[in-house]
């Protein structure tokens, strides 16, 4: 419903003819940077954009061909980590957010699963573990946080179908309490609920439990959320978290907040959305 948005045209005029919006990488707010294609692609998916859509398809054309090898990214080789497995990360992780059907990306999000799996396999979360079958797979030692540490929007978003039952919940147990929330995403435990529901912070929670929610045999463990969001509804059904969350990522949606009710519209929009999915 906000494919016609200002915001939506305004992001859809900047895009390269191949695709891409610049620069690939970096998922920080696009106000404080010209605009990444990553930025590009979190504002569209936000805004309802699908792999129905042109502008979607083209990008999605061009990471699948970087990943087979036929283009390149044009951001300069980053030297504080493994760069080509950090590329293959991101850009699997991106195309599987608007389709599960390339073949590539699904063997990405598979080999990180094996990796997440073997690190869980006696129920909890050995490190060691991790080291061992990352160096395993990619025939080399794990460099650089991102990558040293799964608990980042990439990982978090590949591997919750290639889990099974018992690892998954160990997994989801152990995100949801990781004293660093989700790299890129939230910076706090993700079990203990923001201070202020009118607040960025709330926002980016949400973000955090989207992403959570996509694991699907441990939404019962996000009844708290659900409790928190519900106390926090208004006496007639819709929720109000303040003109603070814009950050043009998850908010504005509406092409104006200059009037209350399309505030409100929109974080109702977003917060009912969430709740279809955890409870369903």
């Amino acid at each position: 419903m906000f494919k016609e948005s200002k915001w939506a045209k305004e992001i859809i005029s900047g895009q390269d003819k191949n695709g891409l919006w610049g620069y690939f990488h970096t998922l920080s707010e696009p106000k404080k940077t010209p605009l990444t294609t990553e930025q590009a692609l979190r504002r569209l998916l936000n805004l309802g954009f699908t792999i129905n859509d042109e502008p979607i398809q083209k990008t999605v054309a061009y990471m699948h061909d970087c990943l087979a090898g036929k283009k390149k990214m044009p951001d300069r080789d980053e030297v504080t980590h493994d760069w080509g497995i950090f590329t293959q990360l991101m850009l699997s992780t991106w195309i599987r957010k608007f389709t599960k059907e390339d073949a590539y990306a699904n063997k990405i999000a598979k080999t990180w699963g094996g990796i997440i799996s073997f690190a869980f396999q006696s129920g909890k979360y050995i490190h060691p573990d991790y080291l061992s079958a990352y160096a395993q797979t990619f025939n080399q030692k794990a460099r650089g946080g991102r990558l040293v540490d799964f608990v980042s929007f990439y990982q978090v978003s590949l591997i919750p179908d290639y889990l099974d039952t018992t690892i998954e919940k160990a997994v989801f147990d152990y995100i949801f309490s990781y004293q660093h929330g989700i790299y890129y995403i939230y910076q706090n435990p993700l079990n203990v609920l923001p201070d202020n529901f009118r607040s960025k912070a709330a926002s980016k929670y949400l973000a955090a439990i989207e992403l959570l929610s996509m694991f699907p045999h441990n939404k019962e463990k996000l009844a708290l959320v659900i409790n928190w969001l519900n106390e926090n509804k208004h006496q007639d059904g819709k929720w109000d978290m303040g003109s603070n969350v814009k950050d043009a990522i998850y908010f504005p949606l509406s092409d104006s907040w200059n009037k209350k009710d399309s505030r409100i519209s929109d974080c109702t929009f977003r917060i009912e959305r969430l709740l279809k999915t955890l409870i369903r």
